[in-house]
Parts: C-alpha cells; sequence; structure tokens
C-alpha cells in the first residue's frame, strides 16, 4: 500500500489544483446547485412541512460540509495524509445517501401537491426537484471517483 500512497496518483489535490482535477472539481458544482436546491426549497411551499425540513437540513449541511472541504484542499490541510482520502470517500458516500433520499421526498411531495397552491409554488418545487437530482448525480459521481482513489491509496 505505501508505493501507491507515495507515488501521489492517488493522493488529494491541495491549492488551486483542486480545480484542474476531475472528481475534486465536482466540489464547485456541487456547491453551485446545491446552493440553488437550498434557496428553492427556503422560498417555495411543501406541503409536508417534515419533507421540506429534511430537504433543508440535507441541503445546508452538504453546502456548508463542501465548502469546509474544498476550503480544506484548498489550503491543504491534509498533508497528503491518506486517512483524508478515507475521509472524503466517506463523506461523498454520505452526501449522494443524503441528497438521494431528499431528492425522493421533494419529487414525492411535489406530485402530492394538490389545489389550493399557487402555481408559483409548484414550479418552485419542480425546480427544486430537477436541480436536487443533479446535486444527487454529481454526488453520487464525485463518490465513485472518490472510491476508486480510496482504493488505490
Amino acid at each position: 500500500m505505501a508505493p501507491a500512497a507515495a507515488s501521489g496518483g492517488s493522493s488529494l489535490p491541495s491549492g488551486f489544483s483542486v480545480f484542474a482535477t476531475f472528481p475534486d472539481l465536482l466540489f464547485v458544482f456541487e456547491f453551485i446547485f446545491g446552493g440553488l436546491v437550498w434557496i428553492l426549497i427556503a422560498s417555495s411551499l411543501v406541503p409536508i412541512p417534515l419533507v421540506q425540513g429534511w430537504v433543508m437540513f440535507v441541503s445546508v449541511f452538504c453546502f456548508v460540509a463542501t465548502t469546509a472541504l474544498l476550503v480544506l484542499y484548498i489550503i491543504g490541510a491534509h498533508g497528503g495524509e491518506t486517512s483524508w482520502v478515507t475521509l472524503d470517500a466517506a463523506y461523498q458516500c454520505v452526501a449522494a445517501l443524503f441528497y438521494l433520499s431528499a431528492s425522493v421526498l421533494e419529487a414525492l411531495a411535489t406530485i402530492s401537491m394538490h389545489d389550493g397552491f399557487i402555481y408559483k409554488h409548484y414550479h418552485e418545487n419542480i425546480a427544486a426537484v430537477v436541480f436536487s437530482y443533479v446535486v444527487t448525480l454529481l454526488y453520487v459521481v464525485h463518490a465513485v471517483f472518490s472510491l476508486i482513489r480510496w482504493k488505490s491509496s
């Protein structure tokens, strides 16, 4: 295991090279689309408040955690240690599962919207569902490549 870690091919980037490596470049898109989900859910009316609460929790948690990891990678806080590769893979998997559950619940809540809701709120919920699934896909792709990096470290 030491030769793979010493080669540097499976280590995390630091500095602005985070924006030049493929799986880590996805942090930027997760940040942007996750922020859009957060904004859309906060501004829309969801017929089931518990669903809106879970989707808000997931979007805010992942937004803050993704931002923190991105900043830590940019400043090089990981120091090239392989434990950070494990942390990265674990976080991406948890975030993918959280967003998948939030996306399914938000889609279910949007489908169950009945009369009495303004058409604008229905469209906001549809946009939130679409962006939530986009973020889910981003986290799943990032998780797969993080697991590949973890396996090779």
